[in-house]
This record gives C-alpha cells, structure tokens and sequence, in this order.
C-alpha cells in the first residue's frame, strides 16, 4: 500500500512539476503572431519571453522557505491556482506593459510550484538513493514537457494567440489532484512550536549556506544552465547558416536533445551514480556536453547534427540531477524545499542572463566560435568538482 500511495503521489507531483516548463513554452511558439497583432517592438517583445526566469529566480527561495515554514501542499495549492490565473490572464491583455506584468507574476506563482513540488518529492523518499532516482524523474518529465508543451501552444494558437494561454488553466485541475492525492492535511504547529522549529531550522539553514560546496553547486546549476540555454539560442542559427534548416528542422533538432535528456534522466543516471559515484558521473557528464560543443562546427549533415544534439542531451540529462541529488544530500529533510528551491533559482538566473552571456563571449566572432568558447564552460565546471572531491576526501 505504501509503493502504490507513493507511486500516485509520485504522479501528481511530477505532473505539476511539468507546469515550470509551460511557462515559457507556451508563449515562445505564438510570439511571432503576438509581435503582429499589438504592434510591438521585437526586442521589447524579447522580454516577454525571458522575465519569467527572473522572478522564478527572485521568487523560488523565499516561497522554498515558506513551504518549509507553513507545509509544502499549501504552498503548491496556491502557487498553482495564482499560476493558472495569472496565466490566463494574459490571454486578455492588449499591451506590452500588462503583458509583461502578467509574465513576471505567472513566474512568481511557477517558482512557488518549482519549490514546493521538488521539495515535497524529496521528503517523501528517505535514502539518498531513491531521492536521486525521483530527482532524475522529475528531469526526464521536464525534458518531455519541452516537446509537448511547445506544441501544444503551437497548435492552439492556430486558433488565435490568445487561445494557446488557456493551457494555464491545467495548473486548476493539477491543483485539485494534489488536494485529492495528499487528502491528509499538514499538522498545524503552534506559535511556540513554529519559534521553536524555526531556531532550530535557521542554525541548520546558516550551516548549509556556509558551506563552500553549497555555494559552489549553485554556481554549477546557474552557468550549466546558462550553457544549455546557450546552445538553443545558437543552434538553430548554426543550423540555418550551415544546412539551410527551416523551422521544422530546427524543431527536431531542440527536441532530439531534450529526448536524449530523457532517455537518460529515467534510464542511466542512477546507474552511473552507483557505479561511478555522484561527483564523477557528473564530471563524465560535463565531459560529454564538452565534447559535443567541440564537434558540433565540425558537421555539415542533418544526421550528424541530429546525433550530436541526442549526445548533448544526454550530457546535459546526466549532468543536472547529479547536481540537484549533490544539493539534495547536503541538508536535512526538513530543509530541502529551501535548498532545492534556491538551486532552482539560480538555474532560471543563469538561464536569463545566458543571452547577454554569450553575446559577450561571442562579440564579433563567428558564429560557430561560441560553440568552441562554451565548451570551456562545462570542462572548468567539471574540473572544479572533482577537485573539490578530492579535498573532501584527503580531509577526512
């Protein structure tokens, strides 16, 4: 009884978890039609599509903290309803401005969602191993999500823009399954327990915060993501310049990389952590995407490009659970909500400055240089933990 409350469980809350996707995969598809119909400025209308990361990166710790505070159901409850209907919501709106408010707010609610889903599945698996293979779930319905949610957007707004904003509206009945799914309410504490619970918590909280380690797992999860962001705002350039790929073609190839991703989020990570162990998994994994940024200038077939991004995938789905388990296993449980959330935080902040990133590191080089330039990103990053390791392991 207990495998199938949790298997449903598991469920409900990877669904929900898939919404953090939604936010800006809905909005990408149908922006061309957006720019049209309200006349806006194209870099203006840029924005639109990257605030979100902000406040989700704004937002993620202090409703992580909150969760931890006053219960992670609520906290997901409301994030979810405050998502569905500011969501909606910009389906209505007739200028930039409200636009853009009503994005900055939907990312708000979705970093409420990012917190208190991946802290609620984390706390109901005690061994770091089943933890690990939850975190690595949660990575392969993310990396679904980018396919599906893309075009799902894409084929309602064949109906009109505005339509393709009422696929916020399945954050309402995503609510409902988890009041169903944990029907059992989270016990109130007194104000005394909670001053009590939460000096304990704050000693705890300065502990994980002064770890070095901490510090620098966020530091990977924010210039990982930005790497991976990188590589979908060039790589359909790249493509049009080296093959001549129309959108479809470009299409596949941001989608190969996200199914490699999750082939190997479901099927390979846990495996690799157990044989390899967590940190050099990780570092194969950043050796892989390296690898892959290097060989990339070097095609000039649509087969070859199409496996390169299946083994970028690949690199990227090994690499980002290893970090969030790292992060996992670094605090208690009744922290994790709190950690993973500020993780979360800093993977939307690198994903929103990506672009300014990698205009500067590209300048006036071509084109294909940045993919060179980007592949020394994800050597450092894997150098660094792997001496880290070997500090750890010579102190004890």
């Amino acid at each position: 009884m207990e495998f199938t409350w949790r298997d449903r469980s598991l469920f409900v809350l990877l669904a929900t978890g898939s919404l953090i996707v939604m936010t800006g995969a809905v909005i990408a598809p149908i922006l061309p039609e957006i720019i049209a119909q309200l006349h806006l400025d194209r870099t203006l209308a840029g924005y639109l599509v990257s605030t979100h990361y902000l406040t989700v990166a704004l937002f993620s710790p202090i409703l992580g903290l909150l969760a931890d505070r006053f219960g992670q159901v609520k906290v997901l409850v409301i994030s979810l309803v405050f998502y569905a209907l500011f969501g909606m919501a910009g389906g209505l709106m007739n200028g930039f401005i409200p636009l853009l408010i009503t994005r900055g707010l939907v990312g708000a609610a979705s970093g409420g969602i990012a917190a208190a889903s991946l802290g609620l599945l984390v706390k109901r698996y005690e061994s770091a191993e089943a933890r690990a293979l939850a975190i690595a779930y949660v990575s392969s319905v993310l990396a679904i999500a980018n396919i599906i949610y893309p075009i799902s957007a894409g084929l309602l707004g064949l109906l009109g823009w505005r339509v393709a904003f009422w696929l916020y509206g399945l954050a309402i009945p995503f609510a409902l399954l988890v009041i169903f799914v944990f029907e059992q309410p989270e016990k109130l504490t007194t104000s005394a327990q909670s001053l009590s619970s939460m000096g304990g918590d704050s000693q705890e909280l300065k502990k994980v915060i002064s770890n070095p380690l901490t510090w620098q797992l966020f530091l990977t999860l924010a210039f990982t993501a930005a790497t991976a962001y990188g590589v979908v705002i060039n790589l359909p350039i790249h493509l049009k310049a080296t093959i001549n790929s129309g959108t479809a073609i470009n299409g596949i190839a941001l989608a190969s990389q996200a199914i490699g991703s999750a082939l190997v989020s479901a099927f390979g990570v846990r495996k690799l952590a157990r044989r390899l162990g967590l940190v050099p998994a990780t570092a194969l994994g950043f050796g892989i995407v390296a690898l892959v940024l290097v060989a990339i200038p070097q095609f000039d077939r649509l087969y070859l490009f199409l496996s390169a991004t299946i083994l970028l995938g690949v690199g990227f789905g090994i690499v980002m659970p290893n970090i969030y388990t790292l992060l996992s296993n670094l605090t208690s449980l009744e922290l994790q909500s709190t950690i993973l959330a500020a993780g979360t935080g800093t993977n939307f902040l690198g994903q929103f400055f990506a672009p300014a990133l990698f205009g500067f590191l590209l300048g006036d080089r071509p084109l294909y240089q940045v993919f060179y330039i980007a592949a020394i990103v994800p050597l450092l990053l894997g150098s660094l933990l792997m001496f880290t390791a070997k500090i750890n392991v010579s102190k004890r």
